[in-house]
């Protein structure tokens, strides 16, 4: 697949069914914020807020937001077992991740490895 149907830039609201293959993924470029819940969750549901944060008004990161659940490859590739899981990759490469965040404390570490 190519590169932009993958997320968009900036905060996603909505989630995909349909998910990048762990190949495609590790051939993106640039920073990418890779979410895996679902819309019925409801720790999705209350960490939207602090996920948003990490987006600024015309961030160059791509929000990847997968609809996970049993039989989806990609979130079984990153061994995700509670929603949200939140990685931050650069490149395809993982620089971090953070489950279930409810404040801006918890994504600092995506803050950061995302700055440098």
């Amino acid at each position: 697949m190519q590169e932009e149907l993958w997320g968009t830039l900036g905060f996603n609201g909505d989630y995909s069914e349909a998910e990048p293959t762990p190949a495609e993924l590790q051939a993106l470029t640039g920073e990418v914020i890779l979410e895996f819940g679902a819309p019925w969750c409801g720790h999705c549901q209350a960490a939207q807020p602090v996920i948003q944060s990490l987006f600024t008004p015309g961030s160059q990161v791509r929000h990847i937001k997968v609809y996970d659940g049993r039989g989806k490859v990609l979130g079984r590739s990153f061994g995700v077992k509670l929603w949200p899981t939140v990685v931050a990759l650069r490149d395809g490469s993982e620089l971090a991740r953070v489950v279930r965040p409810v404040s801006s404390g918890d994504v600092h570490a995506l803050v950061n490895a995302l700055a440098k």
